[in-house]
């Protein structure tokens, strides 16, 4: 039970992470729309940036990779995981939206922004509301023990690909990240994931 905790604990903050991402995305282009301003091409070239950032942060959390793979093995919350899944799809159309707006100029870009932003909030509401006390009770104790560990040999490769120029990786270091991310990204611990567009 105090792993499942401390466990869910570190997906919070994670939640809180991609929560700030968004709204902060959500009301910069909320504002565009209120004052009626036009964005120049770099403005929307650049906002296209960030959306994509925020998408990937919301999109490729550890809940993601860890948490959801174990429900569905337990075969807790089918109909719960597919109406998330669903919101993920409608943020994935709406940021193509964004993405086909920005690049003709249309002024059709801050609503589908907006879409894109308020569909993976919702998600992410849900997921706290509904998700987490669903993997509280149907996670066994030993599942969440084996989570724990995958999410610190997780952060333990990111940090060390993040201590390195690219392409400065000694080949030792490179050998061992090489090897601890086909461990993390075995097929028998994560569900399909939807392919970004």
């Amino acid at each position: 039970m105090l792993t499942s905790t401390y466990t869910l604990v570190a997906l919070s903050i994670e939640q809180a992470s991609a929560r700030h991402s968004l709204q902060t995305l959500l009301e910069r282009w909320q504002t565009v729309s209120r004052e009626h301003a036009v964005p120049t091409q770099r403005q929307l070239e650049l906002a296209c940036d960030a959306l994509r950032v925020t998408f990937d942060q919301c999109h490729w959390r550890k809940l993601d990779k860890f948490v959801i793979p174990a429900l569905r093995r337990a075969g807790a919350g089918q109909a719960l995981l597919a109406e998330l899944d669903a919101l993920t799809l409608a943020a994935i159309e709406a940021r193509a939206d964004a993405h086909a707006a920005a690049a003709v100029h249309d002024e059709g870009f801050a609503v589908a922004v907006e879409r894109c932003c308020l569909h993976l909030l919702e998600r992410i509401e849900r997921e706290e509301r509904e998700l987490f006390p669903l993997a509280r009770t149907h996670v066994p104790s030993e599942v969440w023990f084996a989570i724990a560990n995958q999410m610190l040999a997780h952060e333990a490769w990111q940090n060390e690909n993040r201590s390195y120029p690219a392409g400065a990786m000694p080949a030792a270091a490179l050998a061992r990240s090489s090897t601890r991310q086909t461990a993390m990204m075995s097929p028998s611990l994560h569900a399909p994931r939807y392919a970004a567009h």
